[in-house]
Order: structure tokens, then C-alpha cells, then sequence
């Protein structure tokens, strides 16, 4: 016998379903056949469960079917047939990819598609296949099932100073055909008053985070002219927001930096969707339920720095890094 493992045939099993008519042990039908043991007992054992259509025992035509069935069930889920593979994409999920970041990496370190991210997701998310249930925990949203979530909330738009809406905003920003245009927002957590302010560069998906000590407009405003003010001329465009109430003071971007500022509709927090999936990865480090206050800098730096390292698909699985600097070498040039 050799190590590697060959389906049993159909002449075998009708074989194993005769011998154990005329009560044989599994040990003796193995002899005789030329198998392990182990084999005839996992065969005898998968194929004589009682279903609702089924009493129970084995039967040999009707465990060759349903072999039958199950290989060409299994070829669904490459994952399930290559374990090695498996592997490798359970340790970079574990790394924080996303099965697209993954399939992408894969693609462009072996010149070829290895596996697609759907295929990893129908692998994760088919639990009679993939045995260890354990494996969503390792998306970066970490949901048991695969869906959206309904949206909620208020609106203080009409009482925004100076506020402008997205339907103005220009073609090419929407477009992300220029550098140098954002879209902000809060990271809030469970313990009232705390928040991360959340500015996402939309070419390049660049992400920076700044601890808030608190949600005020003013608090807000402040941190947003320091980090803007620090930037090339060229790289501070616009900004894009929600009508929270935290970015009333909006205007002072415009009069002290020139920058362009627009408002989502009422509702609508997907027209600044590049910051809304940034935070939606951010929350598998940072989950809702933490106390900011218990969290040192440095923690929310290195999140920060494992956000823009990570290949982005819709970069060419180059890195928010890599593109955001070479922008702000451009800039610093012009």
C-alpha cells in the first residue's frame, strides 16, 4: 500500500457490502480487498448514516453515488482540495488581508490566478465545508454571514454654516482622477465622548487617525487645520463629510487653507464611502467595545501604519503608502 489515497471503486464497495451481508469483519474485508482498515471503516462509516430518506446501513451502489456526489460538490471549494493552499490563506487573513487582498497578492507573486476571492469566501461562509467555523473571525468585518447592515441616524444639515453638497462637487473629484481630495469622519466608541478623527485620502485610500478629547466642533476643526496645514498646497483639495454636528466649523478650512468643503446627503454616509470602509477595516483592530482612553499612542500609530501597508486591489496591490508618498513628492516638486 502506498501513502496515497485512491477512491474505492465501485466493484470495491459492492464488494464491502456483500462481505458485511455475510457478517465478515472490516478488518477481514480490508485484508481481502488489499486496503487499511481505516479505510474500509471510514467508507462503512460515512455511507451508512440514516438520513430521512434512509434507514441506515450500507448499501454499495448507493455509497458509490453518493461519493460521487460529494467529489463533484468538493470541486466547488478549491480550498477544501488543497490544503496547502488553505493554509497559506488562513495565515494572511490571520495577517489582516481580505480574501480579495489575498487572491490579488497570489495573482501578481505567481504571474497567474491561483484562487478568487469569492472562491474563499464561499469557502469560509459554507460550513459543512469548511469544518472550522473559526475562519469568518479572520474577515475584516468578522461577520458569520455575508449581508449589509441597514443604515441609521439624524441629520443636522440645514443648520450647517457655509455647508456645501456633494452635488457640486467637481467631476474629477468624484471621478478620483486627482490627489489631494478627502473625506472625513469619526471613529466612535462604546464610552461616551470617545472618537478617533478618521481622514482618508481618496486616490491613494492613505488613512491617518487622531485621538480626539472630544467631539466638539472646535476640537475637531483644530486637529483638521494642524494636519491639512502640514501638507503640500497641492495635496489639500477638499474635504468631504457628513452633516454630523462635529463638522460645523468646516469653513475654517476654507478661509484659512483654501481647501473646498461638501456635505453627503442627509442619510446617504455611502457618498464618502472610501472613509466608511476604512473605518469598517479599522474595527477589527479597534472594535467598538474598547476604552479609548485605555489605548497608548503608539497602539493607534501601529494600526494606523498596518492599514496604509496593506496591497489594495484597486491600487494594483500596491500599498496607500507607496502611492501617498510618491503624491506628495509630485506635490512638493510643483
Amino acid at each position: 500500500m502506498g501513502k496515497q489515497y485512491e477512491q474505492l471503486s465501485l466493484r470495491e464497495r459492492v464488494a464491502i457490502d456483500l462481505l458485511l451481508r455475510e457478517g465478515r469483519s472490516q478488518s477481514e474485508i480490508a485484508r481481502r480487498l488489499g486496503r487499511s482498515r481505516s479505510t474500509v471503516c471510514r467508507e462503512v462509516r460515512r455511507n451508512s448514516r440514516p438520513t430521512k430518506q434512509w434507514s441506515g446501513g450500507y448499501d454499495g451502489q448507493r455509497a458509490d453515488a453518493l461519493a460521487l456526489r460529494r467529489r463533484r460538490w468538493d470541486a466547488r471549494f478549491k480550498l477544501a482540495r488543497q490544503p496547502d493552499l488553505a493554509s497559506e490563506i488562513r495565515r494572511c487573513l490571520a495577517m489582516g488581508l481580505s480574501p480579495e487582498q489575498v487572491a490579488g497578492r497570489l495573482t501578481l507573486e505567481h504571474g497567474r490566478t491561483i484562487v478568487s476571492h469569492e472562491s474563499i469566501y464561499r469557502f469560509i461562509y459554507h460550513r459543512a465545508r469548511c469544518k472550522d467555523r473559526s475562519w469568518y473571525r479572520l474577515l475584516p468585518r468578522a461577520k458569520h454571514r455575508r449581508g449589509r447592515l441597514a443604515g441609521r441616524g439624524g441629520s443636522l444639515a440645514r443648520l450647517i454654516k457655509h455647508r456645501v453638497p456633494i452635488d457640486r462637487r467637481p467631476a474629477a473629484i468624484n471621478a478620483r482622477r486627482e490627489a489631494g481630495h478627502w473625506e472625513g469622519d469619526l471613529m466612535v466608541f462604546g464610552r461616551k465622548g470617545r472618537a478617533l478623527l478618521v481622514l482618508h485620502e481618496r486616490l491613494s485610500r492613505f488613512t491617518i487617525l487622531t485621538r480626539l478629547q472630544d467631539k466638539t466642533a472646535a476640537t475637531v476643526s483644530a486637529h483638521m487645520l494642524a494636519f491639512f496645514a502640514a501638507l503640500p498646497e497641492p495635496m489639500r483639495g477638499s474635504l468631504t463629510v457628513d452633516n454630523g454636528g462635529e463638522f460645523a466649523l468646516h469653513y475654517r478650512l476654507v478661509e484659512q487653507l483654501g481647501m473646498s468643503t461638501y456635505f453627503c446627503k442627509p442619510h446617504a454616509p455611502w457618498q464618502k464611502g472610501g472613509v466608511e470602509n476604512a473605518i469598517g477595516r479599522l474595527r477589527r483592530m479597534l472594535p467598538r467595545k474598547i476604552d479609548l482612553a485605555d489605548l497608548p499612542s503608539h497602539a493607534i500609530q501601529a494600526v494606523e501604519e498596518a492599514y496604509n501597508k496593506t496591497p489594495r486591489k484597486r491600487l494594483g496591490y500596491k500599498t496607500p503608502n507607496e502611492l501617498f508618498s510618491d503624491f506628495n513628492a509630485v506635490a512638493l516638486q510643483s
